[in-house]
């Protein structure tokens, strides 16, 4: 199931739905909240699979939002594909714990809307990533039962103001909190029967151009050693998301750098899920 957060000038919002391939199903009434964490909370997916089975009506006016709009926290794990450690040309071995980091939500931007590179800097950089969703709160879990704390995976371009990365030592937090820099969407995927989670393909395009291409068999530290290293330090809570890392190619790898520019489209495909894809413009 394709899990949505979305708005309508008929119904208003924020509301949730399922996306299906005949259309988007309104499941707000049927289950009863308003918020994807309380749907996540409240253990609704049954209950909405049974709805959804059985719609006959679709929403056709629909803005989509960020799947969930209030997740409990955003980490980030850098350098997390091995040939991007290599790409840093810094002499070190590949890391023995994954590097994390902190974005919050007002930085993200829905599916469909657009990226905005902020007058402070000209160097707005792309980085796809997949995103695990946790279904499910645990302290201190072991890799073999860590995709059992999984709700469904997502989509993110971790847009990031490289020059702001390097504003202060061991300090990247400011350059990857510019306002709506990053893009996450377009839906949930809760279905991952089909997936090999060891080996799924994260691909991005800027205006139709493949940059990033590569799969999760190239991580450092897989979904479930993500999962079993962060839950030591903190209690993951229903409603974390977790982007897993992104693959070499950015902007800043190239030699000049490429960054965004205003009418360049991004689009991060991931294998199984779908597809995440955003616009770029200059903050008025």
């Amino acid at each position: 199931m394709r899990l949505v957060t979305y708005s309508s000038a008929n119904l208003g919002g924020p509301r949730i739905g399922a996306m299906t391939e005949e259309g988007l199903v309104d499941l707000t009434e049927a289950c009863g909240v308003t918020s994807m964490r309380a749907f996540l909370e409240d253990g609704l997916q049954a209950k909405a699979q049974t709805h959804v089975d059985g719609a006959r009506e679709f929403v056709s006016d629909y803005r989509l939002d960020l799947p969930i709009a209030d997740p409990g926290r955003i980490f980030c794990i850098g350098v997390n594909y091995m040939n991007r450690n290599e790409e840093y040309k810094d002499g070190q071995a590949a890391p023995t714990n994954p590097s994390v980091f902190m974005r919050g939500p007002l930085s993200f931007v829905p599916h469909g809307r657009d990226l905005v590179i902020p007058p402070e800097s000209e160097q707005l950089d792309y980085e796809g990533e997949i995103v695990l969703v946790i279904g499910r709160p645990g302290r201190r879990i072991s890799k073999a039962k860590a995709l059992d704390h999984v709700a469904g995976l997502t989509i993110m371009n971790e847009g990031t103001i490289r020059d702001w990365v390097r504003h202060a030592k061991f300090n990247v937090t400011q350059g990857k909190n510019f306002d709506r820099t990053g893009g996450l969407g377009p839906w949930i995927e809760t279905d991952l029967s089909g997936i090999d989670v060891t080996n799924m393909t994260v691909e991005t395009r800027v205006n139709g151009e493949v940059r990033q291409s590569d799969t999760t068999a190239s991580m450092a530290f897989p979904f479930a050693k993500i999962i079993e290293y962060l839950s030591t330090f903190t209690t993951l809570q229903i409603g974390d998301v977790i982007a897993t890392g992104t693959p070499t190619g950015a902007g800043a790898r190239f030699d000049p750098p490429i960054w965004l520019k205003q009418g360049d489209v991004v689009e991060v495909s991931v294998e199984g899920v779908g597809t995440l894809v955003n616009g770029v413009i200059n903050e008025a």
